[in-house]
């Protein structure tokens, strides 16, 4: 499974702000990221939210299931 984990500072000293998006579209270039970024921060959605982009990144992992759900 892929996730889209972007990273934001905060205005809290020290603080960071993680946002992870599962299954995100193959292809995606940092302009299309960084303008997603911004528009979270834009929107102000948050409190105490975001208010730079620090960085993001694409995480591949696998899970496999022993037993269970």
């Amino acid at each position: 499974m892929k996730t889209l984990r972007m990273t934001f500072g905060t205005p809290v000293a020290n603080e960071r702000m993680v946002l992870s998006l599962p299954y995100p579209k193959e292809g995606l270039t940092q302009a299309e990221i960084e303008t997603a970024m911004q528009a979270v921060i834009d929107r102000n959605v948050f409190v105490a939210g975001p208010n730079s982009r620090m960085g993001a990144d694409i995480v591949d992992r696998t899970v496999t299931v022993v037993f269970g759900d």
